[in-house]
């Protein structure tokens, strides 16, 4: 899982916050849109992090309007680098998070969780590393999943380890182990579940990661 290349080192959110015009700035002029557009397909997010938050309904925008795959990839990479929450870039990221693009999807499948924790980014991934016909898009979307959830309150990331726990029942191979494996990344166990075991051990091994979550569930 990840074995593919992910994008450079993330900003912490608050550094971006940090970076907010004056109260007393003037709106944004044309001349700061284009500097925006030429940041964000150059794929340089701290050009983008200096122009302050209010960039991220342009960044959206930018992305929605976009007819080419290659640059709505570059500027996912700009959303996964900001980490900032953001409903305009969720719903412009959730608009590709079934496209059969490599370069696009797996930019989108990162970036999603770093500027959502809405409950339907959790189910979007899952579903992808579930029932996605291309291994390779499985593979990427439980590596979001363990990796790169970012702003998930207790009750979201219990849903995340859910859906988790679930996909150990799946009946393709692949989906039990990125499953198994992201669950290790996010909670140091794995119950001694095996993907290659026989049917008769995983389900016990699935059993004793149901009472953990009984016990999870009752902590938070």
């Amino acid at each position: 899982m990840c074995r593919l290349s992910r994008p450079g080192p993330a900003v912490p959110a608050f550094l971006f916050l940090a970076a907010v015009a004056p109260a007393t700035a003037a709106p944004a002029a044309p001349r700061g849109t284009a500097r925006l557009k030429a940041a964000a397909l150059a794929g340089d997010w701290k050009q983008v992090q200096a122009l302050g938050p209010e960039a991220l309904p342009g960044l959206a925008r930018l992305y929605s309007a976009s007819s080419s795959t290659s640059e709505r990839a570059t500027i996912a990479s700009v959303f996964y680098n900001l980490g900032v929450e953001s409903q305009e870039a969720k719903r412009a990221l959730m608009a590709d998070v079934h496209t059969p693009d490599q370069a696009l999807r797996l930019q989108v499948q990162w970036a999603l969780g770093r500027v959502s924790s809405d409950p339907d980014v959790i189910d979007a991934l899952l579903e992808n590393m579930r029932h996605d016909p291309v291994p390779l898009f499985r593979d990427k979307a439980a590596c979001a999943l363990a990796h790169d959830q970012i702003h998930l309150s207790p009750a979201q990331k219990t849903r995340l380890l859910e859906g988790l726990v679930d996909a150990l029942g799946e009946e393709e191979p692949q989906v039990r182990r990125v499953a198994a494996l992201a669950l290790r990344i996010l909670t140091g166990q794995s119950k001694g579940f095996d993907p290659a075991g026989a049917p008769a051990a995983r389900s016990a091994a699935v059993g004793e990661w149901k009472r953990w979550l009984a016990d999870y569930r009752a902590n938070q």
